[in-house]
């Protein structure tokens, strides 16, 4: 099995990002992680910020792109990541608004096979990151989350698992991982508890209720490539939790570049 890289969803740095982009990359190499996925670029250029993520030696994985832009802007979304020479062009969240019924799932599902099928033609591969309400409905007999993969060949939708969300959703998160092993580079390694109302806190890695040395293992056997650490809201300063997510991977992970 080939060990995983260890990335970081810019996400959980949006406001870092905003006030200073470079500075905040600066800070992510130092800390050793070894990829980023974006979540926005924050109007550098892409050959900029290819020449400094090739300086800091950080890869860059893909990038999270809101569906409007999709929808809108696929070339140049396109282009942008080819440049950086990112992989994975990868759709994050669908609005409320957007995904009431399961006909406009059905045609949500459609348009990703679209993106999906015209990024391969490009070298890039199309995928979609699940939060929980992909499993509060269902098309034809499977949850919306199932349906999302269902095809294969050109159009085939490849998964970023979001494992926090897919375990408060009431599922198992080692028993989709090994589902849809082969189909899953990209695996959201995140960890999370409920408040008194049931709501999720999204946490520090190995503070929650994942068990996360698990999805490691799950993770190497389904051919994975990246674990992407990400935090939805952190209770301490975003920049101290991805520091102490990373040390909890390198005290936790044996194929962890030190």
């Amino acid at each position: 099995m080939a060990r995983l890289g260890i990335g970081l969803q810019l996400y959980t740095l949006r406001d870092d990002m905003e006030k200073d982009m470079e500075g905040t990359l600066r800070y992510v190499a130092e800390l050793g992680y070894e990829g980023v996925e974006f979540a926005g670029y924050y109007g550098m250029p892409a050959e900029k910020l290819k020449q400094l993520l090739d300086e800091l030696g950080l890869k860059a994985i893909g990038s999270h792109v809101s569906l409007a832009s999709l929808t809108d802007n696929l070339q140049g979304e396109i282009d942008y990541l080819k440049t950086l020479g990112a992989q994975y062009i990868i759709c994050p969240y669908v609005m409320p608004e957007q995904r009431e019924t399961s006909e406009q799932w059905e045609e949500i599902i459609s348009r990703c096979e679209g993106f999906a099928a015209e990024a391969k033609k490009q070298g890039l591969q199309f995928l979609y990151h699940n939060h929980d309400f992909e499993f509060h409905l269902k098309i034809k007999d499977e949850f919306v989350f199932d349906a999302m993969y269902a095809n294969t060949g050109d159009k085939a939708i490849n998964v970023e698992m979001d494992v926090c969300w897919v375990q408060f959703a009431g599922q198992d998160p080692l028993a989709y991982i090994a589902k849809y092993a082969g189909r899953l580079p990209l695996v959201h390694f995140k960890d999370f508890s409920k408040d008194e109302e049931g709501k999720i806190i999204t946490l520090e890695l190995g503070l929650g209720q994942v068990d996360l040395k698990m999805v490691i293992e799950a993770a190497e056997k389904a051919g994975a490539e990246w674990l992407v650490v990400e935090q939805d809201h952190c209770q301490k300063p975003p920049l101290t939790s991805v520091a102490n997510s990373l040390n909890w991977v390198k005290e936790n992970y044996t194929g962890v570049r030190q």
